[in-house]
């Protein structure tokens, strides 16, 4: 047996050579050409060399089910029945053996061995497949053999099965079998697996690659899926929460690394669940809020919502659309006075049915916002600033108006004309370069350490309609409201009122919740220490 096997890696595609009782020349040259779909080449025979696709219309995929056919793979001979082949056919097995049948008109005895010099252990469960049992993959390296051979034998039905059998990956130290309709949910494909891992997750009808009319000698060789760069744990995470389980997010350094997998695997409906928000409903505005950071805001989620009023009393828009610029100036609306034209609303994509009002979180470890209390003005800095631009320029959009300078990532490029265009709120079309503030009686204030009160005795006064108005503090703090404020967190309703200034729709931040400092005083107060 070593003597023959060693015989086989020296000529198996050079010299014919006796393989079973059965097998001559013919045997070892035909299954070169049995990939391509070509008749077997016989130097003795007399007969003429005839087209595939005239010997392939005259071949049935079914062979005799009682007689038996030897395929030598590797160093082992295997012999299958026409039964067991023709259960996953046309394949090349069925060809082979069926051109064979039909040039010694249908005498299995003269019937040559079919050699191919591939893994006999992979074929051994290929023969079991034949046989009618079913055959699972074990784990990542065992699939893609199976796969690769599968294709390469041209076995349609196997092909199929494990195209519809679970993902076998590794991430990081762990391997995972995953449902591939795990990913089924809104938003979570395509992902990192689909599109990475074509060849295999794709479709069934892929083959491997090959030159087009050529006979395939060896398939490529194919990997398992891996991703070393990932932390397997937090995988394992992600897959509970696909699976409908909730996880316990244990701070937010844990739940940054669950978002920054969750998009690195292009999750975005995994990525929307995880982001950290507040969804409730205020009994006394009557209304659905939901509070998002603004960093999370996705630009398909924000949603300008029509107040009634400012259509003089035409029925409101559908909230679930852009509002056009028919519908926010077709009203009478008086222009030399700031009037609520309309409310950001928000709805998380691929998660939420509903819209909510929006109140954005703008809180970072940087102090980014400086608060004018006597011209009721904000300035943004840095990133902050940046965002807020966009933010405003989807607003813009989504009402319909036109754009005045396109914003985001173009605008912070080094170059001329527009590219040179400082990061701006007054680029985006609805605001100047500081935004307006309004201060409302429940807007809750707290500057250096201190909760600033405000007077109720006007609230009769109907002054809610003045968005360029603030309501009187209780108590005298002429200091507070002469010094600027720099703003360490707070809350804001985005509505868009039209600019008694400049007649256009512009932004106008209602303040929810606020701290600030004014001095550095207050601010060393804030500070930590770094040692314990």
């Amino acid at each position: 047996m070593r003597v023959e096997s060693a015989q086989h890696s020296r000529r198996e595609s050079t010299q014919p050579e006796d393989v079973s009782e059965t097998a001559d020349a013919q045997g070892t040259t035909d299954q070169k050409a049995f990939r391509s779909g070509s008749k077997p080449t016989a130097e003795s025979s007399s007969v003429t060399a005839r087209k595939a696709s005239e010997i392939t219309a005259r071949l049935s995929p079914i062979l005799p089910a009682g007689k038996v056919f030897p395929i030598r793979i590797g160093a082992e001979l295997f012999q299958l029945s026409g039964a067991s082949i023709s259960s996953d056919a046309p394949s090349c097995f069925s060809h082979y053996f069926g051109e064979q049948l039909l040039q010694s008109g249908g005498k299995a005895s003269s019937v040559k061995t079919l050699y191919i010099d591939r893994d006999a252990s992979t074929f051994q469960d290929i023969v079991r497949h034949l046989q009618g049992y079913h055959i699972k993959p074990r784990d990542g390296a065992h699939y893609v053999r199976l796969f690769a051979d599968a294709q390469f034998y041209s076995l349609p039905r196997l092909t199929q099965q494990l195209f519809k059998s679970e993902i076998f990956v590794q991430v990081g130290e762990r391997h995972f079998q995953i449902p591939r309709d795990i990913f089924s949910a809104p938003g979570d494909s395509p992902n990192y697996f689909s599109l990475g891992f074509a060849h295999y997750f794709s479709s069934p009808l892929d083959s491997l690659p090959a030159n087009e009319g050529q006979a395939l000698l060896r398939p490529p060789s194919i990997q398992p899926p891996v991703v070393p760069n990932r932390d397997g744990d937090i995988f394992a995470e992600l897959i509970h929460l696909l699976q409908g389980y909730d996880i316990e997010i244990r701070d937010e350094t844990h739940r940054n690394k669950l978002l920054r997998d969750a998009r690195y695997f292009h999750l975005k409906g995994l990525e929307q669940k995880l982001l950290p928000f507040e969804k409730s409903f205020n009994l006394g505005r009557q209304r659905y809020e939901i509070v998002m950071r603004l960093e999370d805001l996705r630009q398909s989620g924000v949603i300008f919502t029509p107040d009634p009023d400012s259509t003089s009393g035409q029925a409101p828009a559908d909230l679930s659309k852009p509002a056009t610029p028919h519908s926010i100036m077709g009203g009478n609306v008086d222009s030399g006075a700031s009037r609520p034209m309309g409310w950001i609303s928000y709805q998380r994509p691929f998660v939420d049915e509903n819209t909510s009002d929006l109140v954005v979180d703008i809180t970072g470890p940087r102090e980014s916002i400086r608060l004018d209390p006597k011209t009721l003005r904000v300035t943004f800095y840095g990133e902050v600033r940046a965002r807020i631009t966009s933010l405003f320029q989807v607003i813009a959009n989504k009402m319909g108006l036109p754009a005045t300078l396109p914003l985001g990532l173009m605008m912070i490029q080094s170059g001329g004309g527009v590219a040179a265009q400082p990061v701006s709120p007054a680029n985006s079309g609805v605001s100047g370069d500081r935004v307006k503030v309004r201060f409302e009686r429940d807007s809750w204030v707290e500057v250096d350490g201190k909760e600033l009160d405000w007077d109720d005795e006007d609230e009769d006064e109907g002054d809610d309609e003045d968005y360029d108005s603030c309501p009187n503090l209780k108590e005298p703090a002429d200091q507070i409201m002469e010094r600027d404020w720099v703003v360490k967190r707070s809350l804001w309703r985005l509505t868009v009122v039209n600019s008694s200034e400049s007649g256009k729709p512009e932004v106008v931040m209602v303040v929810v919740k606020v701290e600030a400092i004014t001095d550095q005083r207050s601010r060393n107060r804030k500070r930590g220490f770094i040692s314990s």
